[in-house]
């Protein structure tokens, strides 16, 4: 699959292949190997904090918006 191809592809395709890619990832016993344990102890304290009202979050198109206009000025 090309660039090209995934262009043209609907997103709803495009969203359903990323779901297919990462539950891959996921169930790959070598991705325990390549991702630092620190990265889940880091997501795990996260959920925590996000389920006590602890965690900012942010609307995707303002966090977008924000990563464009921090990666402009470098």
């Amino acid at each position: 699959m090309t660039q090209t191809d995934l262009a043209k592809m609907p997103i709803s395709e495009k969203i359903q292949l990323m779901e297919s890619l990462w539950e891959s990832l996921s169930n790959d016993p070598v991705t325990a190997e390549v991702v630092p344990a620190w990265h889940g102890d880091v997501l795990a304290k996260r959920a925590v904090l996000l389920d006590q009202g602890q965690e900012p979050v942010s609307a995707w198109g303002d966090a977008k918006q924000r990563i464009r206009d921090k990666t402009a000025k470098q």
